[in-house]
């Protein structure tokens, strides 16, 4: 199975077939075609943050228990930026696929999967500050649902799949990689620290949360009490404003207005860490000389003792 495609860099050579959401396609996929599961038994799919926030609210897990037992970490560009798949066993099959019963999750699929065998274009053109949306086929030998006797509009069809919910809750998501992607080296390789925060925003919600929720952060942001009780229970409103946030540190977008002297108050508390940290540093080696400068002084007292005698 082929997955989507977050953005295709514009006029490439390599651009597939651009297809509208008018466009009509011939395909059906169901349970008793020949290929039924074949896609699910050669997955390569990549996570957004609603596929993930959708399963394991499913599963009843927290975040960093879903993303242990069911995904693997990847690369999607060359500065790091941290993606999700999921998980497969050695053979390359989904770990929601339920034999031949086909998935196991098959209301809360990922996007990737409802998409299949349509791949989505999130696109932007050199001198052009929005994004569009296009699509085209994925074909693959295994696929025999080309071959039925059904036509159906790329629109109908994301209907049908449930894609647009989807579509809606990772928009944000998906121009935050095209911005990162089109930006290129004008941007800069992101910190680690920022890698680190896209993990979490994006992924981790619950430990997103608890970020959100503690001291430092709310001493930095100005935020109301109402925001506070939203993102504490609705997983969807924390994710939005994960996103909101992910733009100011990753692209400096003032959205979140800080505290007047958050930033001095953080300079001062690193500093006074520093200082702690420096000074305990200085008494470890001034103790470490000292035992040492004691050890040799007792052996040159014991060495001393044997010549007298």
């Amino acid at each position: 199975m082929s997955d989507p495609k977050f953005d295709i860099p514009f006029k490439s050579p390599n651009l597939p077939e651009m297809l509208t959401d008018k466009a009509l396609i011939k395909f059906r996929c169901y349970k008793g075609i020949s290929c039924f599961n074949a896609c699910c038994k050669r997955a390569d799919v990549t996570l957004a943050p609603f596929d993930v926030l959708r399963l394991k609210k499913r599963f009843g897990m927290s975040s960093e228990d879903f993303l242990k037992r069911y995904t693997v970490p990847f690369q999607m560009d060359q500065d790091g930026v941290p993606g999700l798949k999921m998980r497969t066993d050695e053979d390359g099959t989904c770990a929601m696929l339920d034999g031949e019963n086909g998935c196991s999750v098959y209301e809360d699929r990922p996007t990737v999967c409802r998409y299949y065998p349509i791949a989505l274009l999130n696109m932007r053109a050199k001198d052009s500050t929005q994004a569009e949306e296009n699509y085209s086929m994925v074909r693959e030998d295994h696929c025999k649902g080309h071959l039925e006797d059904r036509e159906i509009s790329i629109d109908d069809y994301r209907d049908e799949q449930g894609c647009k919910e989807y579509d809606k809750r990772n928009r944000d998501w998906y121009r935050l990689i095209l911005k990162k992607k089109s930006a290129g080296p004008g941007v800069g390789r992101p910190s680690e620290m920022s890698l680190q925060l896209f993990f979490m925003a994006s992924y981790n919600l619950d430990m997103f949360r608890r970020f959100v929720l503690s001291d430092n952060f709310r001493k930095t942001y100005q935020l109301n009490d109402v925001f506070y009780e939203a993102v504490e229970t609705d997983d969807l409103i924390l994710m939005d404003f994960g996103f909101q946030f992910l733009r100011q540190v990753l692209f400096g977008e003032r959205t979140i207005e800080e505290a007047a002297d958050a930033w001095e108050k953080r300079v001062a508390e690193r500093k006074a860490v520093w200082d702690m940290r420096t000074q305990a540093e200085l008494a470890r080696k001034h103790k470490e000389e000292d035992d040492k400068y004691r050890i040799e002084a007792e052996l040159g007292s014991d060495s001393g003792g044997d010549k007298s005698g």
